[in-house]
Formats: C-alpha cells, sequence, structure tokens
C-alpha cells in the first residue's frame, strides 16, 4: 500500500509578531492507501484548519502536505486547479449540489470538467448510483431530495472520479441520525468496496467508528490516536473513541 497523504511537521499560524495563535503545531502523520482515517477534536482544536490546509483552501505556514508525492505548496494556478479536480473529491456538510441540476447532472459533472466520453459518463454514474443506493433520485432535482440522499449523491460526486483522496468535511453534520448512519454506511462501503481513500473530519464520536483509525487534535498538536482491530466491532471502536474524548475534556457536547 502506498502513501496517498503525507502530512510532515505541519505549522499554521494566526495573526501578528507579538500577538500569533498556533492554530497548527508541529503535525505530522500519514494516510496509505485504502485507509479511511477520522480527525476529531473540539471546536478550535485545529482540526478544520488542517483539513483546509490538506484541501488546498489554505496554506501551511510551515512544514509540507504531499499528496502522492506532489508538494502541494509547488502547485499553482492551473496546476493547482488540474491537481484538484483530478486527485481530490469533497464532501461538504452543507452538500453543495447545483440546485438547477438533476442529481445525475450534479455526479456527471465532474467527469464532464475532465473530459468523459458521454457513454462512460452515464456507465460510472450509474454504477456509483447503485453503490450508494441512489438509483431512485438520479432524476430529481436537490429540492425534491432528503437530506440523506442529497449527501449520497454528494458523495457519489466525491468518488466518481476516482480521486486519490476523498475529503470529508463533517459529512453527517446536517442530518438526523438515521440518516447519518446511511451515509456512513454507504462511505464504509465506497472505503471498503471501491477502496476509496478517505480523511474524514467530524466531532461526532458515532460518525468516526466507522473509521479504521482516529487522530485525536488538541490545542494544534496531535492528541492521541486509534487503530480499529481487525476484528473489533463498531461498537466496542466507538466505546474507545467515547473514552479518548473525555480524556481530552472540554464540553462532552462538543465531541459527541
Amino acid at each position: 500500500m502506498g502513501k496517498v497523504l503525507e502530512v510532515i511537521n505541519a505549522e499554521k499560524y494566526y495573526g501578528e509578531k507579538g500577538n500569533i495563535t498556533k492554530a497548527l503545531n508541529d503535525v505530522s502523520f500519514t494516510v496509505n492507501e485504502g485507509e479511511f482515517l477520522g480527525i476529531m477534536g473540539a471546536s478550535g482544536s485545529g482540526k478544520t484548519t488542517l483539513l483546509n490546509c490538506i484541501s488546498t483552501i489554505d496554506n501551511l505556514s510551515a512544514g509540507k502536505v504531499l499528496i502522492n508525492g506532489e508538494d502541494l505548496s509547488t502547485l499553482k494556478g492551473n496546476k493547482l486547479d488540474a491537481f484538484r479536480r483530478d486527485y481530490l473529491g469533497f464532501i461538504f456538510q452543507d452538500f453543495n449540489l447545483l440546485d438547477n441540476m438533476t442529481a445525475f447532472e450534479n455526479i456527471a459533472l465532474a467527469l464532464s470538467i475532465q473530459n468523459v466520453k458521454v457513454d462512460e459518463i452515464e456507465k460510472r454514474v450509474k454504477e456509483i448510483a447503485v453503490t450508494l443506493d441512489i438509483e431512485q433520485v438520479l432524476e430529481k432535482f436537490p429540492s425534491q431530495m432528503s437530506g440523506g440522499q442529497k449527501q449520497r449523491v454528494a458523495a457519489a460526486r466525491a468518488v466518481v472520479t476516482k480521486p486519490s483522496l476523498v475529503l470529508a468535511d463533517e459529512p453527517t453534520g446536517a442530518l438526523d441520525s438515521k440518516s447519518s448512519k446511511a451515509l456512513m454506511e454507504s462511505l464504509k462501503k465506497l472505503n471498503e468496496e471501491l477502496n476509496s481513500t478517505i480523511l474524514m473530519v467530524t466531532h461526532d464520536a458515532f460518525s468516526a467508528s466507522y473509521a479504521s483509525r482516529i487522530i485525536f487534535i488538541k490545542d494544534g498538536k496531535i492528541f492521541s490516536e486509534l487503530v480499529k482491530d481487525e476484528n473489533e466491532s463498531r461498537k466496542d471502536f466507538f466505546e474507545k473513541i467515547i473514552e479518548v474524548t473525555s480524556v481530552l475534556g472540554g464540553d462532552m457536547n462538543e465531541l459527541i
């Protein structure tokens, strides 16, 4: 298994001399192909800043982020746009679907931008729709779908291009418990059946329990790490996550 993501001594500062806040403080970790990594931490811990730097939305103050061995800091302009398009998939908390397009068109758009042939687009959209159980909404507009359906369409859009890394930002944040479970089952399916490499930032222990590894961030640093044993149940892994979040301190309502 090759390394998809390498975060090396990542640091991010905000403010000016004399009043500097360290949002990230010497953070290092790797994500291998086919992993499902969760990143957890209380509000203000640095987890969103970390995701923003990995997703090229923001830049590090020091250190490196490498995806498929490519140093993101060396990519500018059109090269950066092309890298995002070809190697990254995004799942946002608020879906970010285009309201004037059907589910099929929202998913297909990512392939159209890559100049994939029409026949291949139709084939790949239908295949991912079957995997995520959204065939019944392909001709519907976002306004005609439930929140859970919209988020599964967003997940389909993120993975249909077969990116190296799927980045999920609080993907269950706008969903009820039933829809959250359905989405997490779908993400797990994508990870196990399509070997999708997923990095998910979440404050929700239930969602995190679907990952195979969890990194906990506190005050901009890696506080702890949990790896799910091969034969460990999701329930047991969930309980371990709760134990760590309780040690992290702060308001438990922010963490679970």
